[in-house]
Parts: C-alpha cells; sequence; structure tokens
C-alpha cells in the first residue's frame, strides 16, 4: 500500500503527529478493548500505541464468566486485576465487560445438578451473587460497567437466552439494580450490535424508558459499531443515536471495526457463535490491501468519525475494538484464517491514514 492516500481532494499521511486522545480531549474519551498480551505488557508495539493515543480501555475476554467465575465457587480474578492495575497505572477511564451475557457464559450458570435448567430463584442467586462479587472488588476502579450484552435481537423481541427463558424480561432490570447496589457510583450501561436495525432501536429505547420510570440507574446505551462497507445505513444508524439520546442517556460507541471482507451471511450481525468453513474467495486481501479500497476505507471510516464529532454532545466514549489489524476478532470470523483490516493502526502497528483525518477533523469541529 502507498505511504499515503488521496482523501476528497487533500492528502492524508500516515502520520501520528499528534495522539488521539489529545484532539479528542473536548470532544469524547477515545479507546480500545484490550487482550491479555497487551495488558500484561507482552504486546509492546500494542501498548506503545494504547498509552500514547487512548485514554480509556474495556476488556476483551478476561471478565466474561466463563473466565472470571468457571466454576460456581470459584473465581480467577488474576487476568481482571491486571487488566485494571493497567488501566489505573495509566490514568485511564476502565470499562469492565461484561456482567451477564448469553454468549461465553459459564456452563453451570443456569444449570441444576441435575443438567436441567434452575429456578427462577436459584437463577437471581447466582446472577446477584457473580454481579456484587465482580462490581465490589473493583469498586471505585472500573468506572463503568456493561451490565447486560446482546439480549435484544434484530426484529426487537428478547433473545431467548436461558436468562430471559427462566426469568422473562425481568432479568434485566434485576441485573442493573444488582450492579448499582454492588457500586453506586458506577456507570451502568446496556451494549448491543446492530443498532441500526429499527426494531432493536424501537426495544432497547422502551427497555432504557421503562428503566428509567422505575428508578433503575442506567447512564448509557453501548452501540457495538461492528461495520462493513455497506453496512449499516448511516443515516438510520444517526437515527438510533438520537433516538437512545432522547431518553436521557448517553450514547458510546463500544466495539467499533470496520471490516473490508465479504461476509458469508448478512444477516449475522455480530453473533460470535456464527462460524463457516473456510472459502479462498471469502479472503481477498491476503497479502494487503488495494489502493482504492484502502482509499474507500479511509472514507467510510472518516465518515463515522465525522458522525461522532458531529454529535460529541451526546457521545461520552468510543473504543474500537482492537488495538491494530493483527489482533482483531475479524481475522477470524466468522471464518477462520482470513486477513482483515478493520481498526486504526495496521499490522506493523502503525496509524493508518484515518489517524490523521481524524486528527484533523477533530481540530476543525467546536
Amino acid at each position: 500500500m502507498a505511504a499515503f492516500l488521496t482523501y476528497g481532494g487533500e492528502v492524508a499521511f500516515a502520520q501520528n503527529k499528534s495522539p488521539l486522545k489529545e484532539a479528542l480531549k473536548d470532544k469524547f474519551l477515545i479507546g480500545s478493548s484490550l487482550n491479555a498480551r497487551q495488558f500484561s505488557g507482552k504486546d509492546v508495539k500494542g501498548i506503545e500505541i494504547v498509552k500514547k493515543n487512548f485514554n480509556t480501555i474495556v476488556a476483551d475476554n478476561c471478565m466474561k464468566s466463563s473466565l472470571i467465575h468457571p466454576e460456581e465457587n470459584r473465581y480467577n480474578f488474576v487476568q481482571p486485576d491486571e487488566f485494571v492495575r493497567f488501566g489505573e497505572e495509566n490514568r485511564m477511564f476502565i470499562v469492565g465487560h461484561c456482567l451477564i451475557w448469553h454468549s461465553q457464559l459459564a456452563p453451570w450458570f443456569c444449570i441444576d445438578e441435575k443438567g436441567g435448567d434452575v429456578s427462577p430463584n436459584v437463577l437471581k442467586k447466582r446472577m446477584k451473587e457473580h454481579i456484587t462479587t465482580i462490581v465490589k472488588r473493583y469498586k471505585g476502579r472500573v468506572k463503568g460497567w456493561d451490565v447486560v450484552n446482546e439480549a435484544i435481537e434484530d426484529d426487537g423481541t428478547y433473545r431467548k437466552s436461558k436468562f430471559y427463558e427462566i426469568l422473562g424480561e425481568e432479568y434485566i432490570p434485576l441485573a442493573f439494580q444488582y450492579a448499582h447496589e454492588a457500586d453506586p457510583d458506577a456507570e451502568l450501561y446496556y451494549n448491543d450490535y446492530s443498532m441500526a436495525n429499527p426494531g432493536r432501536r424501537a426495544t432497547v429505547v422502551k427497555l432504557v424508558k421503562d428503566l428509567k420510570k422505575r428508578g433503575i440507574r442506567i447512564d448509557a446505551v453501548g452501540m457495538q459499531t461492528h461495520i462493513g462497507m455497506k453496512y449499516p445505513n448511516i443515516d438510520e444508524y444517526e437515527k438510533s443515536m438520537l433516538a437512545f439520546a432522547e431518553t436521557g442517556v448517553k450514547v458510546m460507541i463500544t466495539e467499533m471495526d470496520l471490516t473490508v471482507i465479504p461476509t458469508p451471511d448478512p444477516n449475522i450481525g455480530a453473533e460470535v457463535s456464527a462460524s463457516f468453513e473456510y472459502k479462498k474467495e471469502m479472503n481477498p486481501y491476503p497479502n494487503g490491501l488495494p489502493e482504492d479500497v484502502a482509499a474507500a476505507w479511509t472514507k467510510r471510516m472518516g465518515d463515522f468519525f465525522r458522525l461522532f464529532l458531529k454529535h460529541q454532545d451526546i457521545i461520552s466514549r468510543v473504543n474500537l475494538w482492537g488495538v491494530a489489524d493483527p489482533d482483531s476478532w475479524r481475522n477470524d470470523w466468522p471464518m477462520a484464517g482470513r486477513t482483515d483490516y478493520p481498526l486504526l493502526f495496521d499490522r506493523n502497528y502503525q496509524p493508518k491514514p484515518i489517524v490523521e483525518l481524524i486528527i484533523k477533523e477533530a481540530e476543525k469541529t467546536k
């Protein structure tokens, strides 16, 4: 790929003259998810990017229940403790991800000793113990929590997870209630993907309003923003941003990446369990992006950041899902062995032209 790309009649050089966090400091927080190699310091190049450019971090895997709470009477806090320490040492806004999620759920969580579903009372007890133990451990240190993750389907119906099957819609208010009781000062978020879908948008708006009406704390809606070159429609995405903000909560861009490789199924959203057999034609850029594709990627990502800057009054945080292209989940999802280019920093851990573009857009946006 060339060292520079032409964008909008201007030349955007792949230089990082000013760190992103400085350029955006009066706009919104900017950050990334971190994996264990990064917050442990083993990924030296990745951590250099994080320290220089980001002021907020979120755990990518280590706080999910299957890892942090693998057995009913056993927690594993080694990596979460390390993650939180890293954030504190670097004075970052730390986000915990995630307390209640149907995927990567510890196998014991919803099952009784006979292998059937636990009773509603038992599941409530387990949820409360799980949430309380984790949130209290990091009270005052983790500043915000993805309390419930991916509970709504594209059409606006509730996902038929074990939580829903056993407790119905009430499991969501309960999760927020338990989290607030464990740390009354922590911010609490609902987080989901494909948030531009009108059905999901409407139900999330209703969910937020219902929680607030009942006096249950919710501070923000997280829009995951796993996007492609042709989806979502940016106007529909903006409608969702505004609809969520109108409920009185902040909007957070929580898991942003932009794929340039084709999807084997346009309807899978960001369903982590999706998996397809490798096909060579679904991996069109194993050795780098053609210049025209890279330029189109820069324009598309730039359009979204312009949108974020336009609505900086309702956005409090933008998090990329990964630091640099080599460690993105997009390389192996939903088809292992592919090569993708979805993040702001390339496979050599260098800033792409989009970084300088974002900085320039931030400087001219009041």
